[in-house]
């Protein structure tokens, strides 16, 4: 590769300093798209990519969706994970991050690994193509044609267009963990996983590097022990980082955003949409203020078949119907079995006011007060305005970012 002068190494690092400042309001799927162009990795052309005029330093207009997908490749990996051919590439992780055309509301959309779908025919890296399949795994569309395959299903699952999309590793997830100086999760129950090899006790804990990637991987010692679980706890912990960047003490401490940029930098994989620093700042510019009750994380509504989960219907094809009309999602329904919620969270109380409590006026006979009025059980309500809102089926779980939930946590004698 060219070799880069000292001047523009200094320039790609400031752009890194500058982009995880904008970036520090969103989720882990958000933080993960804002790579600078200084990354080290080769970038993907999605089949979806056309050449256009680069936005400028301002928050880009409009709606986003990014596709952000977590492999479990050991290719390039520290050797604790295993030899590098132990695994193939999966994509264990598939997330889809929407930021509303207004820029008010963000929407992380979790898919389980193990949910049936069909896979259209892909480009083969190598050469060649893949066949289409009516019915695989979702995650292993990265292993027949890479993150550009793994957009373009999800693309036809959705029916929603997907502009943008990173690739992580185990490295990156540790390193971001690291940069921020932990991040804080709490535990009801124990969590103990001998495949993680994962134990915690009950209570709270600051986790950072592989302890929280171990966290985020442990599947037995969660919930029911299936992935499902293990998105509700993944939930739980990319909610209590976006509310670490958030905080006072990550954004004032320059060491951690210099840390978060480097380890954005080294650990992602880009669609070459996203490798640009001009993009990359444009979308953190649209996200950078959405507090965190409107940070939504859900899990895709699913039923169980056999070997894995297929999408459930209507409930499914509702979820993606709202996003595709710029709607904010509302969750109705549960955090999951694999988290509770905090039963230590501080909830606020009502600001105490000295206004005098509005009394009810006393009700009245509308057929003897007013004698034009009727009773006439069959009139119809008056519509109330439409809030730019849908409220999604109980059978989707998942939290805000605001929300402080803990671990459901299994051990090994429930295993």
């Amino acid at each position: 590769m060219k070799r880069s002068s000292a001047l523009a190494t200094i320039a790609k690092l400031i752009a890194a300093g500058l982009a995880v400042v904008m970036v520090s309001g969103v989720s882990v799927a958000a933080i993960a798209t804002f790579d600078v162009a200084a990354s080290v990795q080769p970038d993907v052309v999605l089949d979806n990519e056309v050449a256009g005029v680069v936005p400028q330093i301002d928050a880009i207009d409009g709606g986003v969706n990014v596709l952000i997908v977590g492999s479990d490749s050991r290719v390039g990996q520290d050797a604790i994970f295993g030899p590098e051919d132990s695994t193939g590439n999966l994509n264990d992780v598939t997330m889809l991050l929407h930021i509303s055309e207004d820029h008010q509301n963000a929407s992380v959309i979790s898919f389980p690994r193990d949910m049936f779908v069909p896979i259209p025919s892909c480009t083969d890296p190598e050469g060649g193509s893949f066949s289409a399949m009516s019915r695989q795994k979702i995650n292993t569309s990265l292993s027949y044609g890479g993150l550009a395959c793994t957009v373009s299903t999800v693309e036809k699952l959705t029916g929603l267009e997907i502009p943008y999309a990173a690739e992580v590793q185990f490295s990156g997830v540790m390193a971001m963990s690291t940069a921020v100086g932990g991040v804080p999760v709490c535990v009801a129950e124990p969590i103990e996983d001998e495949y993680t090899q994962t134990y915690l006790d009950a209570g709270e804990h600051m986790l950072e590097g592989y302890a929280a990637l171990q966290f985020l991987r442990t599947r037995h010692g969660v919930g029911d022990g299936s992935d499902l679980t293990r998105i509700n706890n993944q939930q739980l912990f990319m909610s209590s980082l976006v509310r670490t960047i958030k905080s006072s003490e990550t954004l004032s401490d320059w060491t951690k955003v210099y840390s978060l940029a480097k380890a954005v930098t080294a650990n992602m994989q880009l669609s070459t949409s996203l490798n640009n620093v001009d993009t990359i700042v444009s979308i953190a510019l649209a996200v950078k203020d959405i507090d965190l009750d409107k940070v939504v994380f859900a899990q895709v509504p699913t039923g169980s078949t056999t070997g894995g989960v297929l999408p459930s219907q209507p409930a499914f094809k509702d979820m993606f119907t709202a996003l595709a009309n710029d709607r904010a999602i509302v969750l109705s329904g549960s955090t999951g079995a694999g988290t509770v919620a905090d039963p230590n969270a501080v909830v606020e109380e009502p600001a105490a006011t000295d206004e005098p409590a509005a009394t009810e006026a006393p009700a009245t006979d509308a057929s003897t007060s007013d004698p034009e009025a009727t009773t006439d059980a069959s009139a119809e309500p008056t519509d109330e305005p439409d809030d730019g809102t849908t409220t999604l089926s109980e059978s989707v779980t998942g939290q805000t970012a605001g929300d402080l939930t803990c671990t459901a946590g299994r051990t090994l004698r429930d295993q």
